[in-house]
């Protein structure tokens, strides 16, 4: 393994991974979330530059092309368990975080079958706008649970317009509201949108890659 800078991002990112699951065992909330939240973006990031390095300066290699999909997938299938397991199990968010996870374990098997011929199947620029689409639901649902738990404490017991009749007076932080509604609702709706979308992007690719792989499952090839 050559340490290149692309390589030593791609590394990094892999071990940001289970570093957002640890930000909620020695912090408590909301600081656990920005944390999470923070770390989650950083990585994020690492995943286009890491990328963008190798190609600008020639250090493409076989490590970076094995490790790079592996901390992608890690990076979002643990997001994904931690921002369910905070939501309350919310149903519209699990149907599409289960059909991302269906896929991310299907098409990892997959691969694992085909072997070196995995390598012949190039991702596409749609598989790349799904974990695009994956990474900015997470971080936007990731949000939406951190002002959930600080809109909690200060509305202390007040329903949502009640807190809001006090912002209005003066009484309450307007920071923590969005007019009649808290500011977490409006961060998970867009969060769960965005998730949906990245689920439905998610199955087109997992059924293109199945449906391009077919010609290698045959007998005898």
């Amino acid at each position: 393994m050559n340490w290149n800078l692309p390589n030593i991002l791609t590394v990094i990112r892999l071990l940001a991974a289970p570093g957002v699951a640890v930000m909620f065992l020695y912090f408590h909330r909301p600081w656990a979330d920005w944390l999470a939240l923070a770390l989650f973006v950083s990585a994020a990031v690492t995943d286009w530059f890491d990328g963008y390095l190798a190609r600008a300066w020639k250090q493409e290699s076989k490590f970076g092309a094995m490790l790079d999909p592996i901390a992608d997938k890690a990076m979002v299938v643990i997001a994904l368990v931690i921002i369910t397991g905070y939501s309350g199990m919310n149903p519209w968010l699990i149907l599409p975080v289960t059909a991302i996870l269906f896929r991310e374990v299907f098409v990892s098997g997959l691969r694992e079958f085909l072997g070196a011929k995995a390598g012949l199947l190039k991702v596409t620029k749609l598989a790349k706008w799904k974990t695009t689409a994956q990474m900015v639901a997470i971080a936007v649902l990731f949000l939406g649970t951190g002002l959930e738990h600080v809109e909690g404490i200060a509305r202390q017991g007040l329903t949502m317009e009640q807190y809001a009749d006090l912002v209005s007076q003066g009484l309450a932080d307007p920071i923590r509201s969005c007019g009649t509604r808290g500011c977490s609702s409006y961060a998970t709706l867009v969060g769960l949108v965005l998730i949906w979308v990245a689920a439905v992007l998610t199955l087109v690719t997992g059924w293109d890659y199945f449906r391009k792989s077919l010609p290698f499952l045959k007998d005898g090839k």
